[in-house]
């Protein structure tokens, strides 16, 4: 929950901005300030405070107990010019919040976190369990001081400022080591931890079995990924009490799945009591990975739980992102998150420019020139896979008419794969355009390079004969001139030379330009790769230079 205190009707304003924007996530508090402020600090995650910030630290000084469990703090300030963020920037959520209370207000993000302000991930903001120097090595980043990545085990991290060897160093392990001097530890969530139960096995049986596995075998309970059983013990309150206490879900498998694993210790027991040779065994291996514990029992007599530990290898990351129609206001937050979260990227030289700004330092950028969508699919399939964070970008939509389908293609489940949309080329012309799109439409690309004609011709005149609305992409080259004629002809026999046509070249670029014609009226030699032409149907009307086209229905009056 965020608490928004004001003390002015101008902060009043701004506050209750907030407060519409995100009803289910934010708490209004009145009276006097000070009273406010304490009673925000002490029931909310986060607060915004618009208020002076030498006030806000008088206020929350003598509250203040550790950045662990401190709200994060934003002050805005009367003109509401600045969101400042104040107190908790990383552990509290300040800094993101700040960013997300400027979008909303028009204010400019005050950013004053070192690792933040330069672009570097912030080791305790990676996702992952980290011990150690964290401010040391975190300040050798800033420094540019060379930092040591000692990573036994493949993990898809953003890119970091490491060398080969350094006085500082970070290390990516699972097993229970203890910092060095100097050095931050990173825990991947690499384990599995398989349980077996008794009906009615105690919590504190089957924590102590879990936990007294993992030291035996010099793991970190911190690296814990989940612990797997089979679905009859779903509800079984011992283990889910020691998932709880471990702060980990339960994945649960059925006995029919679980009895094709090969497993070292089968049990005539399980067996018979869930359908399964093996439960502890079987359920960690399922989904793959290294058996480093075989099943043991705990030390109780009878022993009421099993339980065995697989390390999973890191599975590499792969997001296919959409880069929106060109304009830096419609790449959508998603997409600016995933493009500094990946420390590799593929892409078309072209669009790699677009947004070279917004990637971390370090990142490593893999580009490439026209025509080689396959070979930029394969070589981002093929990062993903050595354990890398992949980005893969493309223009418009990455699923529409670009990298998404060949990279979807090569890729296999050996690696997770994130779709990110973006606003396409068809919705950029349309909402310039007016309303074209208002009722049933689609899309047809008129390039043969990859689709023969007549495959793209009967597409066309099945548009035409369904009276959709058409938006054609690729409409002409200078080596394909006809096609988009042909096109226009097809539809012509189905439609009025007055119907509307809209032309619109570099949609949300600085060179954009549009126009609304009609099919007898547009010249197809003023088209070319950089436009998007969309032929109405036969409902479509210009309106005040706009194209709308109806929903197609009336709205129902009700009876009186």
């Amino acid at each position: 929950m965020i608490g928004l205190i004001s003390a002015t009707s101008a902060g009043a304003a701004a506050r209750d901005r907030l407060a519409t924007a995100w009803p289910d996530h934010t708490r209004v508090y009145d009276g006097p300030v000070g009273d406010a402020v304490r009673r925000a600090f002490a029931e909310c995650e986060q607060l915004v405070c618009f208020l002076a910030t030498g006030a806000v630290v008088r206020l929350v000084a003598p509250l203040l107990i550790d950045k662990a469990s401190d709200p994060g703090i934003v002050c805005v300030d009367e003109g509401g010019r600045f969101a400042v963020s104040l107190v908790g920037g990383h552990g509290g959520g300040a800094n993101e919040l700040a960013r997300e209370v400027g979008e909303l207000l028009g204010a400019e993000p005050v950013v004053t976190t070192a690792t933040d302000s330069v672009g570097v991930p912030g080791l305790d903001m990676l996702g992952l369990p980290v011990e150690g120097d964290v401010a040391g090595v975190s300040r050798a980043m800033l420094d540019g001081e060379p930092v040591a990545l000692n990573a036994e085990l493949a993990w898809p991290l953003p890119p970091l400022r490491v060398a080969a060897t350094g006085e500082y160093s970070i290390r990516v392990s699972d097993r229970a080591v203890e910092p060095a001097e100097r050095e931050v530890v990173l825990r991947p969530p690499s384990l599995v931890v398989g349980v077996g139960a008794s009906k009615g096995a105690p919590v504190d049986e089957v924590l102590g079995l879990v936990q007294d596995a993992l030291r035996d075998a010099g793991l970190s309970v911190k690296s814990v990924a989940e612990l797997a059983t089979v679905d009859a013990k779903a509800e079984e309150p011992g283990i889910l009490g020691a998932a709880e206490r471990l702060g980990v879900p339960v994945v649960t498998y059925g006995a029919e799945e679980l009895a094709t694993v090969d497993v070292p210790n089968p049990s005539d027991a399980p067996l018979a009591a869930v359908g399964t040779p093996s439960v502890a065994e079987a359920s960690a291996l399922l989904r793959g990975g290294e058996l480093l514990v075989p099943k043991r029992k705990s030390a109780a007599r009878p022993a009421m739980a099993t339980c065995a530990v697989v390390r999973r290898p890191g599975r590499g990351r792969l997001a296919v992102v959409g880069l929106g129609p060109g304009a830096r206001d419609l790449l959508t937050p998603r997409a600016k998150d995933e493009l500094r979260r990946a420390s590799v990227l593929v892409g078309l030289d072209q669009y790699v420019d677009q947004i070279r700004d917004l990637l971390l330092p370090g990142t490593r950028i893999l580009e490439s020139g026209l025509g080689a969508e396959e070979e930029r699919a394969r070589t981002a399939v093929a990062e993903a896979r050595l354990g890398q964070a992949v980005a893969l970008i493309g223009s418009g939509d990455a699923g529409v008419y670009a990298m998404a389908s060949p990279a979807l293609a090569e890729a296999s489940d050996d690696i997770d794969v994130v779709g990110v949309p973006g606003v396409t080329a068809a919705l950029a012309a349309g909402a310039i355009l007016g309303a074209p799109l208002g009722h049933d439409h689609v899309s047809i690309s008129l390039s043969d390079l990859h689709t023969p004609w007549e495959i793209i011709e009967r597409r066309v005149r099945a548009a035409a004969e369904a009276d959709l609305v058409v938006t054609f992409y690729n409409p002409r080259s200078r080596g394909r001139d006809w096609q988009l004629p042909k096109a226009l002809t097809i539809l012509a026999g189905h439609r009025k030379p007055t119907t509307p046509v809209g032309v619109v070249r570099s949609a949300s670029r600085p060179d954009e330009s549009s126009r609304v014609t009609t099919l007898a009226g547009l010249d197809p030699a003023t088209v070319d790769m950089m436009t998007v032409v969309t032929v109405g149907n036969t409902a479509t009307r210009e309106i005040a230079g706009r194209m709308v086209t109806p929903r197609g229905y009336r709205w129902q009056e009700e009876p009186k």
